[in-house]
């Protein structure tokens, strides 16, 4: 008698817990968009899981010799678009006293850089073969 009250009582019970569950409002649908990201870095993949673009919180370097001759390196603001051979061709960063932005060219070392920290500002070029101009005002 009992396996028979069971045989009926299951599937009461399933059909039950079927209606309440489409019943209920769904969380997250296709249409709607998360207000807010937070993360530590962001990394957009290509299809064969290459990072492609990244944006990081790089932590300060004491121990760093900058290209002016300075040493330590603040703690920075990376965003980096890479190419699919895995070189980074633009760069853009923000330090708490300025920023900068380098565009890579085709050959290593074309590279144009606009810099702006503290209270200067300079624009470099760099050609294929290595020769620079440094534009400063």
């Amino acid at each position: 008698m009992k396996s028979q009250l069971l045989l009926v009582a299951l599937p009461i019970l399933n059909a039950a817990l079927l209606i309440v569950t489409l019943m209920q409002p769904h969380g997250t649908s296709a249409q709607e968009v998360a207000p807010v990201i937070r993360a530590r870095a962001l990394e957009i993949v290509d299809d064969h899981g290459r990072v492609r673009a990244a944006i990081r919180v790089l932590p300060p370097d004491p121990r760093v010799r900058m290209p002016d001759g300075t040493t330590g390196y603040p703690e920075t603001v990376l965003f980096r678009l890479i190419t699919s051979k895995g070189s980074p061709k633009v760069k853009i960063a923000a330090v708490e006293d300025g920023s900068v932005i380098s565009l890579g060219g085709d050959s290593d070392p074309t590279d144009v850089q606009i810099l702006a920290r503290g209270t200067s500002t300079s624009l470099k070029l760099i050609n294929r073969d290595g020769k620079q101009q440094l534009v400063k005002p």
